[in-house]
């Protein structure tokens, strides 16, 4: 039974259709007022600054066709090398702003550099968890239909497209840098972080339907019906989802680390600790990306959905299980990872060819091949949401092997 959506569905799907005319209109003027700058400032080299970054975001799109190629055809394998890449691409980058030398990136550096060190620490933690979770990737991602494998495609295409696009009007606003400009940019930057979330939440919706069917009924559906369902009533929950739950992701994220860092102590500092992992504890109920399986398969609201399925992992038992998946970490880093990449070859091709332009150069690279890459690992993570989702339902299912069970019997043992 499907039902039409609830009202900041409808909102917030209306405030994007809006945002994307808005934002095609700023993005034209800014072009053309960049072109007609251009003649005039001696200053802004066109031909330099759009080379730079148009080949750039272009490198996004072939990390994002090759990172979901190779888990597809070796998903342990490009689990593990994720997990220890990723810091070594992030230095270098943290590396590369160093060089360039002024205060943006060196300010960048610094932040750069605090990350990779994070990323190989949590890499050396969680270490024991890849064998685990490597057979939970590969028995989730077994069987995709070709249509599937086409939209994933056919969605990195548009996230590159629309990636260029935006970064046009980008070099327009570069070409004057006045204050009005530098809020146009931040705009732009926001548009894009938005539609390429929404574009990677529209592909989960669409996959974790169609997984969430064979593991549940082990039928097939159709995949047009689908992508017709989750753009008639699902898009406006998309769009809302898009925003709610990275930001209670991040905040859920710094009050688990607050509580983390102070473990037992009692001192002053640490007084709120309690108080941290408590609101942690609720913000997941509230929002979390698992609940874009039962968006797409029940049309519920973001919220409700959020609820009902944190509730089921509960009464599975499975809520240590799903803090301590390394998957969805698996997509982020390689999201960082495809960005460095992306960042390096534009920094570096910008110190070559015109310096002044490569600390905008390697921030504009980074973003673009961070969210194109994202894009790319929606099918993914969708396919792992939906396995996750399914097994909690019946965990009695003989269809989901071993891996899930002896993952929470290892993570029990560990506590004890």
């Amino acid at each position: 039974m499907r039902r039409e959506g609830n009202f900041l569905g409808k909102l917030f799907r209306h405030l994007f259709y809006i945002h994307l005319l808005l934002i095609t209109i700023l993005v034209i003027f800014l072009t053309v007022c960049g072109v007609l700058t251009a003649a005039r400032n001696r200053h802004f080299h066109p031909e330099k600054w759009y080379i730079l970054v148009l080949s750039s975001t272009a490198c996004a799109g072939v990390l994002g066709f090759s990172w979901q190629a190779l888990t597809g055809f070796n998903p342990s394998r490009t689990l593990k090398a994720t997990f220890w890449l990723s810091p070594l691409l992030t230095c270098a980058f943290g590396i590369l702003l160093v060089s360039i030398g002024t205060p943006g990136s060196l300010a960048a550096s610094v932040i750069a550099l605090i990350f990779s060190i994070l990323q190989s620490l949590y890499a050396c933690w969680v270490n024991p968890r890849f064998e685990h979770s490597s057979r939970i990737l590969k028995a989730s991602i077994a069987y995709n239909p070709l249509k599937v494998k086409t939209s994933v495609v056919l969605s990195i295409i548009a996230s590159t497209l629309y990636s260029c696009i935006l970064m046009a009007g980008i070099g327009g606003a570069a070409a004057t840098r006045t204050m009005v400009d530098t809020l146009f940019i931040i705009l732009i930057l926001g548009s894009l972080t938005w539609t390429t979330q929404i574009i990677k939440n529209m592909m989960q919706v669409t996959v974790a339907h169609i997984k969430y069917m064979q593991f549940t009924c082990g039928i097939e559906v159709d995949f047009k019906a689908v992508v017709k369902t989750a753009a008639k009533y699902s898009m406006g929950n998309i769009c809302f989802g898009s925003i709610l739950i990275p930001v209670l992701t991040v905040i859920r994220g710094s009050a688990r680390a607050v509580s983390l860092v102070s473990g037992d102590v009692d001192e002053f500092m640490f007084s709120c600790a309690n108080c941290c992992s408590g609101v942690a504890s609720r913000i997941v109920a509230y929002g979390n990306r698992w609940a874009l399986v039962h968006v797409g398969v029940y049309n519920k609201g973001i919220v409700q959905a959020s609820m009902d399925t944190w509730e089921m992992f509960k009464r599975a038992g499975m809520e240590k299980l799903i803090d301590s998946d390394l998957t969805s970490s698996f997509c982020f880093l390689s999201g960082v990872a495809a960005g460095s990449v992306c960042a390096l070859l534009g920094g570096t091709w910008a110190l070559v060819i015109h310096k002044n332009y490569a600390t905008e150069v390697c921030i504009y690279a980074f973003l673009t091949g961070y969210l194109t890459n994202r894009v790319a690992m929606a099918w993914v993570q969708a396919s792992i949401m939906a396995y996750y989702v399914a097994y909690a339902e019946n965990p009695q299912s003989q269809q989901f092997g071993t891996a899930i069970p002896a993952y929470m019997q290892e993570l029990q043992r560990s506590q004890v």
